[in-house]
């Protein structure tokens, strides 16, 4: 379980792009090509998969797709940039596709860009899935192995016995068995750490190996850094942690997570912070948490 693996969002779709896009477009008799560079000349951050797809009824076009751990206001935006990018960079018109991993609270999440500026109007639609709406039978009856790892927070997927079988299908497809971290971390949301690490026969630190866990860090250092000018690095980004704590609590505990923040927000030690959100990944119970605190 130590060995260097590949979990990017590339790898989950390329498992079975065909099976993936006939999924998120709902076109049958959809055929899939090769997945495409997508880093744009005019920015530096990539959307997260591009294929390029043919249908009879639709021809030729792109199929953009962004997986994101926790919708955020910017999403809107960034659709639209990335269709538009897409399109211009491949002269093929694109179908994006937001899916949302996590649900961090009831608002309804938009489907579209839409601005009006000095009378000119700039619209983008995009289709949006969000994970804990999709039932958990797709991912085994599809089948969509891309989907195997996310089998705890699908809907239906949060029992004991589901998870084992999304395991057993990880173990013994050898292309699958490296997204065993993946699981194992979304398990963690629905599962007892103690019954999570007895499924997995391993230990439970092995979860700080997941790219979505590894996520979590990136986004606090990253707020921390767009926060360290105008409030000192050091204050950024233990300001960022926090952020990213905050919104952890929230996606595993709900509001009840969230009465902690009065005393996690008054914390200023770094370490002492990224060792708090080390622990919310691994936490059965709010009371644990209090203990650490």
């Amino acid at each position: 379980m130590n060995k260097a693996a590949d979990i990017s969002t590339k790898k989950l779709i390329s498992l079975a792009p065909n099976n993936w896009a006939k999924w998120v477009t709902g076109i049958p008799d959809i055929v899939t090509g090769e997945i495409l560079n997508t880093e744009f000349q005019w920015i530096s951050r990539q959307s997260d998969v591009v294929i390029p797809a043919e249908s009879p009824q639709y021809g030729k076009f792109l199929i953009l797709n962004e997986l994101q751990l926790r919708h955020t206001s910017e999403m809107p935006r960034r659709m639209r940039a990335y269709a538009a990018l897409a399109e211009e960079k491949y002269k093929l018109q694109t179908y994006p596709v937001l899916i949302n991993i996590l649900k961090i609270s009831n608002s309804e999440i938009p489907t579209s860009f839409a601005s009006n500026f000095i009378g000119l109007r700039a619209i983008q639609d995009y289709r949006v899935i969000n994970l804990w709406e999709v039932d958990v039978n797709i991912a085994f009856e599809t089948p969509l192995p891309s989907l195997l790892p996310f089998v705890p927070i699908l809907k239906g997927g949060e029992n004991e016995s589901t998870i084992r079988e999304a395991l057993r299908m990880l173990r013994a497809d050898e292309q699958l068995n490296q997204l065993e971290t993946v699981l194992a971390f979304f398990a963690t949301f629905v599962l007892e750490s103690t019954l999570v690490q007895e499924i997995m026969r391993w230990d439970m630190t092995v979860l700080r190996e997941s790219p979505w866990y590894q996520e979590i860090l990136r986004e606090g250092q990253a707020r921390g850094q767009a926060e360290g000018e105008a409030r000192g690095e050091a204050r950024g980004e233990v300001r960022g942690i926090i952020s990213s704590i905050e919104t952890s609590l929230e996606a595993k505990f709900g509001s009840d997570g969230l009465e902690l923040m009065s005393q996690i927000s008054q914390i200023s030690d770094l370490e002492q912070l990224k060792e708090i959100l080390r622990r919310i990944v691994v936490a059965n119970t709010i009371q644990e948490l209090r203990n650490v605190l």
